[in-house]
């Protein structure tokens, strides 16, 4: 029996290999097919109309029957940038998705994405952000992050990419677009907090922090399509950086897609670095760095580089140039056949009728929501509310509600919104839960960018008369998002003078943070019983938030970013090496160092005890691997959702190292007294450090292991594993 199963076991082995391998085998033929047809188009093509293919949105060629590639960004849901139709699902935004910490619904979220970017014609998108966000909440586009830790926002990206791309033989098929990985690379390691702003790093931390999103974009997922950033590195600008594009991006980590420029970016090495003294000079340098793809929204002649304009007479009078134009054209051939374009009619829009979105997608945009919630502060279990107990509830805050805009699209959804076809406010989730049981008194307070106290007197008197308040605030498109950057973190405009002023009516509050950036929210932190972080929660955000204070759903997010407690303290990260220990060492006079809230931190209505979490194997070689496991026990008496957290520090190494980094993470669903055990793997890619010679190598010595339930030290367990 026992020789039965051995070769069931091996026939089995031998058929999966045999079926990958024949997998690789039509991959690679269908690759080669597409290699001849490209040489062929290309040897067909003029000039002419080599240069045009070089902008996010050439024409169709109708000589040569090259199709359009229509393009949109896809961060949370379809965006067609110049377009405002489609009626499109809006997500939660980037740091909403990733405060799941659960990879598998932003698989999913893009899988949906790329049905409706097909639905409108779309088969490129800008997106996923890859960005590691550096602690500098100044900086606009934090929302744009899935957070503050590499391996973080690696699982996240590469998730988004299978999702939006489809993977094996899925991959670019008719259901499915191409991904950007954007931006390459190190782009929010400004000093000023500045989008785009001048940055100056090692290439350690290069390597440690923000490229490995990058490598895992191309190494796990095959990303499509790179992105490099408005910034330089080194002193070389990202756009015309062959060390980063074509050293590292391509023949270190082996990308083979198309490059394309973020908007007005190869022209900007005139304008902004000033390295190029003309446009053309501009253009041959992005093209001979590997730069395929000019973006230039709103196709503006006059910001454009990759146009005959510009490079024909230049190419013409120096044909060395020539093999530039080739190889960028071909990029660009490639992917519109791998799409398909080549094989099918494009579609039909009609912008008045056309359903992108689907009921099951904005139910799925309600899910992660949900699942997105953070709660900060729950002092006396003040939530969830029962509703049976309340005749009245006061909805307070410029973040409780926002009418259907004239154009454009909700300043509550985030940056690189589409407009969906209705968005739930808190004031809109509140009203649809409660019904005709509770009375909901509504006073808006304040405007998110105004110093008007006016709505003052309405906003206590709606407090005075009801038994809770909900009171929403924070940031909005207005005061966050790309261009959006601030010189200080706190409420903007009059907002923490309305919440001292309904916290001093002496009701039970309820703070609801609809924001992009971590906010300095000292008073709220100190005041307030109840707090919830619930970022920009798409179109459905008012239901899920209505979800949560009612008990329907447990809140099971968790920080990705670290709150600061003032701007001074800014970069404020988990990711942190050693300083000066002691008295007057090491920390600041007169202020707390730590962070407001911690990344990976977050409450629940349960509460969940851990174990002493248990190696499989306490000593390894370097070249060996083991696990480690922790039993999760809900101890409380409500189902809730934990996330179990790993970090690692190498205790004694050859280099600088940082005090622990997150190497694994899984969120799981207990009901009351059920146990569950966690499982984590250690081997070489959780151990490896960049020794001197920038190489990746295990070291001998003691690693301390560190399992819990967020990035804070009182909610670690810690075991110590030796490497020989």
């Amino acid at each position: 029996m026992k020789n039965s199963v051995f070769v069931l076991v091996l026939v089995s082995f031998f058929f999966k290999s045999c079926q990958s391998e024949t997998s690789t085998l039509k991959a690679n033929e269908k690759d080669q097919k597409i290699n001849e047809k490209v040489e062929a188009l290309l040897s067909q093509m003029t000039l002419d109309e080599k240069i045009a293919e070089l902008t996010q949105d050439a024409p169709a060629n109708e000589r040569l029957g090259i199709p359009f590639m229509k393009y949109g960004e896809a961060l949370h849901g379809l965006w067609l940038v110049l377009d405002y139709y489609g009626n499109t699902t809006v997500y939660p935004q980037a740091v909403a998705c990733a405060s799941t910490w659960e990879p598998e619904l932003i698989k999913k979220m893009a899988s949906q994405t790329a049905l409706e970017a097909r639905a409108l014609g779309v088969t490129h998108c800008y997106s996923p952000n890859l960005d590691v966000y550096a602690g500098d909440a100044r900086y606009g586009r934090v929302e744009e992050s899935y957070g503050e830790d590499p391996y973080l926002v690696s699982r996240m990206g590469v998730a988004f990419i299978q999702g939006l791309q489809g993977t094996g033989n899925e991959q670019f098929d008719e259901n499915h677009v191409i991904a950007t990985a954007k931006h390459f690379v190190g782009y929010p390691e400004n000093r000023r907090g500045i989008n785009g702003g001048f940055s100056d790093m090692s290439e350690r931390r290069l390597r440690e922090v923000y490229l490995p999103p990058f490598e895992a974009a191309v190494k796990e997922a095959g990303v499509g399509c790179a992105m490099p950033g408005h910034q330089d590195f080194n002193g070389v600008p990202c756009h015309m950086n062959t060390w980063l594009l074509k050293d590292i991006l391509r023949d270190e980590l082996g990308f083979d897609g198309f490059i394309v420029s973020d908007n007005n970016d190869v022209g900007r090495l005139q304008t902004m670095h000033f390295i190029a003294e003309t446009r053309t000079e501009a253009a041959i340098l992005g093209l001979k760095a590997g730069v395929d793809m000019d973006l230039v929204i709103g196709k503006n002649v006059d910001l454009a580089t990759y146009h005959n304009n510009i490079l024909k007479d230049t190419v013409i009078q120096d044909p060395a140039l020539m093999k530039y134009i080739d190889k960028a054209t071909s990029r660009v051939l490639t992917a519109k056949y791998k799409l398909g374009l080549f094989d099918s009619e494009p579609k039909e829009i009609d912008e008045e009728t056309v359903e992108a979105g689907t009921d099951e997608h904005r139910e799925f945009a309600l899910e992660i929501a949900e699942k997105s919630i953070i709660m900060l502060k729950n002092d006396n279990k003040l939530l969830p509310l029962d509703v049976s107990k309340i005749k009245s509830l006061a909805v307070i805050g410029p973040n409780a509600h926002e009418e259907r805009p004239k154009k454009g699209t909700y300043k509550l959804l985030g940056g690189y919104s589409g407009l969906p076809p209705y968005y739930v406010s808190v004031l809109d989730g509140l009203k649809k839960k409660v019904g005709n049981n509770v009375k909901i008194n509504y006073a808006k307070g304040c405007d998110i960018d105004s110093f008007s106290k006016d709505g003052f007197p309405e906003a206590v008197a709606a407090a005075k008369k009801s038994d809770a308040i909900v009171l929403v605030v924070g940031s909005s498109h207005k005061t966050c998002g790309e261009g959006g950057d601030r010189s200080d973190l706190d409420l903007y405009g009059v907002q923490n003078e309305l919440v001292e002023l309904i916290h001093k009516t002496g009701k039970p509050v309820i703070v609801i943070l609809i924001n992009g950036r971590p906010l300095s929210i000292n008073y709220i932190a100190e005041n307030i019983p109840s707090v919830l972080e619930t970022w920009y929660g798409g179109m459905r955000a008012g239901d899920a938030v209505a979800n949560v204070i009612f008990g329907d759903v447990n809140p099971g997010g968790k920080l990705t970013m670290s709150f600061p407690r003032s701007v001074g303290q800014v970069p404020v990260t988990y990711l942190e090496r050693p300083d000066f220990i002691g008295s007057g060492k090491g920390k600041y006079r007169f202020t707390d160092k730590s962070p407001l809230f911690p990344f990976g931190y977050g409450l629940s209505y349960t509460t969940f005890e851990y174990s002493t979490p248990k190696l499989e194997k306490e000593s390894i070689p370097v070249d060996g691997s083991t696990t480690i496991s922790v039993n999760v026990t809900n101890i409380g008496d409500k189902e809730g959702d934990e996330v179990v957290q790993m970090y690692v520090r190498d205790d004694y190494a050859s280099v600088g190292r940082y005090l622990k980094m997150l190497k694994g993470f899984e969120r799981i669903t207990l009901k009351p007294g059920e146990t569950k055990t966690v499982t984590f793997k250690i081997g070489f890619n959780e151990l490896n450090l960049l020794n001197s010679d920038m190489q990746k190598v295990v070291e001998p010595g003691t690693f301390t292991i560190s399992v819990g339930t967020s990035s804070l030290e009182k909610d670690l367990q810690k075991v110590v594993l030796t490497v020989k």
